[in-house]
């Protein structure tokens, strides 16, 4: 299959066709497309004459191209409507029967230059279908969001996320203001979907089936508690489709180079050190403790409290004895195989380096944030060793 993308240097475009090259390549198997397909980019920089030889060969034809923020207001019909026609009388020249998808905007439904030209588009779209008998999709969609978007150009998210990361600061003119909002990686996954037919639809228009929608300045709100994070450790709701999930891989994708990087509070002492990595808004906190040669560490319980414990690096011996019993557990453990070893709630336990040379190096999960107020950690040795 030839696919034609127009606007492929664009901020969807890019997405697009680098998981249309991933699937060509054979690096995506998941999304049941044949993998033998060609693509044609077409942008701005595409010589001319490009344009008639992709129309002539292309199967699928993703119509991305658009003007959203002109120089002069012209140039919204002229991107929005002319290059539209332009693209359409070459695949009649050539008598190109092949489905045609365009992605408008949920602007079009207002009068503003922007939306006239987009609607214009939209209009000119659907005739060609039915006077040529061509499957013609159209998606009006929302504010899209993700990385690669460009910022300080036509979308408030991609601003607020290079400035936030940037320690520049941001305008908030309506906080209250409701916006819909569309994740780049959903987008993409519906334009996939649409090249096997299997499009969303809503009366004449497609649609990316997950929106969200969140005030605006929620979104600020969020975007300065993922910056905080490095301070405070927290990380965001994670589920799956999850709209704090998506903003914070965007806002991510928004920092320089030299600032991938950060520093934790290693608590420290002679008997080695213990890390805090990250905290969760529902599933505890990650942390990395180091025990130096002969060290015996923990020796305490919990009521509700538990932590999985799994050693990476040294070889440890770690123990647990039911409160109130003499049984004790033991588990010889080593980075040379990774186990996990859950302490269990009402049993004491510890966690004691065998080297008398090593490090021991030991990754820990707790089902628990660490709260001062109420530790839940009571000391009791486990057993003389």
């Amino acid at each position: 299959m030839k696919i034609l993308v127009t606007g492929a240097k664009g901020f969807v475009g890019r997405n697009l066709v680098e998981t249309l090259k991933n699937i060509r390549d054979g690096k995506d198997k998941t999304r049941g497309v044949d993998s033998d397909i060609e693509i044609f980019e077409f942008d701005l920089d595409t010589p001319e004459e490009k344009l008639e030889e992709y129309a002539q060969k292309a199967d699928f034809v993703y119509h991305l191209a658009g003007v959203n923020r002109p120089k002069e207001e012209k140039e919204f019909m002229e991107g929005n409507f002319g290059f539209t026609s332009k693209l359409l009388d070459a695949l009649k020249k050539y008598n190109n029967k092949a489905p045609v998808l365009i992605t408008s905007s949920i602007q079009a439904a207002l009068d503003n230059p922007y939306g006239r030209s987009k609607k214009a588009g939209e209009d000119l779209m659907f005739s060609y279908g039915k006077e040529n008998d061509v499957k013609v999709l159209v998606y009006r969609l929302p504010n899209v969001f993700g990385k690669w978007c460009r910022p300080n150009y036509n979308s408030a998210v991609a601003t607020f996320c290079h400035n936030i990361a940037h320690d520049l600061p941001i305008t908030v003119n309506a906080r209250e203001h409701m916006m819909t909002l569309v994740y780049v990686d959903d987008v993409v996954d519906e334009l996939v979907n649409a090249l096997s037919g299997k499009e969303n639809r809503e009366g004449d228009y497609c649609k990316v089936p997950v929106e969200h929608k969140i005030k605006l300045g929620e979104i600020a709100d969020l975007l300065y508690s993922f910056k905080e994070s490095r301070e405070t450790k927290l990380v965001p709701d994670m589920t799956e489709n999850s709209f704090s999930k998506k903003l914070y891989s965007t806002y991510l994708s928004y920092l320089e180079p030299d600032n991938f990087s950060y520093k934790l509070k290693m608590n420290v002492d002679d008997r080695g050190s213990f890390t805090e990595i990250l905290r969760t808004v529902n599933a505890g906190q990650f942390s990395v403790n180091i025990s130096k040669p002969g060290i015996t560490k923990g020796q305490h319980w919990h009521n509700t409290k538990n932590e999985k414990f799994v050693v990476v690096s040294g070889r440890g011996l770690i123990q647990l004895r039911k409160i109130g019993t003499d049984e004790v557990i033991n588990y010889e453990v080593g980075g040379d195989e990774i186990t996990v070893v859950d302490m269990i709630p009402g049993y004491t336990h510890n966690i004691i380096n065998l080297s008398d040379t090593e490090d021991l190096v030991t990754f820990m999960w707790c089902n628990e944030c660490f709260n001062p107020e109420k530790p839940d950690t009571f000391f009791e040795e486990v057993a003389n060793v």
